[in-house]
């Protein structure tokens, strides 16, 4: 006996190669290189940009005397940056005190002479004593950044490193008033934080997303570059947006005469974005969005009647035995994390629940902060269709396979 297989119509084998092709799509944008990691930020002061041109007998001892000179003059200008005017000069042993590291962007060695560009670190507080300055500042709430470039009429944000990107993860956070939170571009950045995600206004998605990323609200600094011919020089129009609304604050114009000095106007763009975005903070227009923030309705009666407030709201006084439990739950979409978080919130105890580690279409970790123990949350959540495993203060949760239908229910007839 010969089988044959069904011949496909045009129009299903059309279906499957656009089925085969979005799957290539999706694939791609996630594996592969991505965005570049962001430094981390120690809350130093930082002077970039100090230009070294020195001599020496040897390379060793020209670097040493290029690296000398640097702290001084690191000094002299962090001084004008916060004082004004000329500082007091300091003595190398005591700049070496406050210095708390040199960072190289670019250097040429000799045998006898060092020419470089070098970035200065200033511990905040030995440095912030000297300068007169408290070591101490007000900053802005947790604002996740979404880099956005257009760049020959295409606009990206995470799907391949761009310059404007690797500008915004080099950028030293600690001088600036704002609280960023930078990715890396790995994992599921690419597809959540994409460029199209800028204009779009539900509030049901943002809320899952900063809740994802632990921010209160989201910044948008766009670059639009435009190439005069290939090797000419570029223009960069900026522009600082804020919000789910996408609002505007302020944007400017910079030029680079040729690809080489694209990363110099880039690092310069952020420091100017990060201007615009710490005068909106000043001046109050940078604000979260009260419709980001997901409140449960209070009963004014049960404010008068209750005999302890923070028990209403759910704070857990620090000797109250309440503890962070980490929760380890399979999550094959992103609805599927605003799902269980939301679950989470319902459950007597739980005062928050946030997202560590997001793996779409795997297990992502979550942080609970429960006032009982690892048990009596297990059982909450068994109560509640979970089959739930303990170690410890670490939980591993998955939903229960529905029992199969008792014989002779169902479409069992012959």
């Amino acid at each position: 006996m010969t089988l044959t297989l069904p011949s496909l119509r045009p129009i299903h084998f059309l279906f499957a190669l656009v089925l085969a092709a979005f799957a290539a799509v999706l694939i791609a944008q996630i594996e592969g290189e991505r965005g570049i990691a962001p430094l981390a930020s120690h809350g130093d002061f930082e002077v970039r940009d100090i230009r070294v041109d020195v001599a020496g007998p040897n390379p060793d001892a020209a670097r040493a005397t290029g690296w000398r000179l640097a702290q001084r003059l690191g000094w002299q200008s962090l001084w004008k940056r916060t004082n004004g005017g000329n500082g007091p000069a300091l003595g190398d042993s005591v700049l070496d005190g406050l210095v708390s590291g040199i960072e190289v962007q670019q250097e040429q060695i000799g045998p006898n002479r060092y020419i470089a560009t070098l970035s200065v670190m200033f511990d905040r507080a030995r440095a912030g004593q000297a300068l007169g300055v408290s070591g101490q500042m007000r900053r802005s709430p947790p604002l996740l950044v979404i880099p956005v470039l257009w760049d020959s009429g295409t606009p990206g944000t995470f799907e391949r490193p761009s310059e404007w990107q690797r500008a915004w993860a080099q950028y030293r956070t600690a001088d600036s008033a704002i609280d960023y939170i930078r990715t890396a571009g790995d994992g599921p950045d690419s597809l959540l934080l994409n460029a199209g995600q800028i204009n779009r206004r539900g509030r049901n998605w943002w809320r899952v997303l900063l809740d994802l990323y632990g921010a209160a609200d989201v910044i948008m600094p766009i670059a639009r570059i435009e190439r005069s011919w290939p090797g000419g020089p570029i223009t960069g129009h900026f522009t600082a947006r804020y919000g789910p609304d996408n609002n505007y604050i302020g944007d400017f114009t910079l030029r680079a005469a040729s690809p080489a000095d694209l990363p110099k106007m880039m690092s310069e763009a952020v420091g100017r974005i990060d201007a615009l975005y710490v005068r909106a903070l000043s001046a109050g227009v940078l604000r979260p969005d009260p419709s980001l923030v997901i409140e449960e309705p209070v009963n004014a009666v049960e404010i008068e009647n209750a005999g302890d407030i923070d028990a209403l709201f759910g704070i857990v006084p620090a000797d109250s035995g309440g503890a962070t439990l980490s929760l380890m739950v399979e999550t094959p979409t992103a609805a599927s994390v605003g799902e269980i978080q939301a679950l989470l919130r319902g459950i007597p105890g739980v005062g928050a629940a946030a997202t560590t580690s997001l793996a779409l279409g795997g297990t992502s970790v979550m942080q609970v902060g429960f006032t009982g123990s690892p048990e009596q949350l297990g059982a909450q959540l068994e109560s509640r269709g979970f089959a739930v495993s303990i170690s410890g203060t670490s939980l591993r949760i998955s939903r229960r396979a529905a029992p199969p239908p008792a014989e002779g229910e169902g479409g069992g007839g012959q």
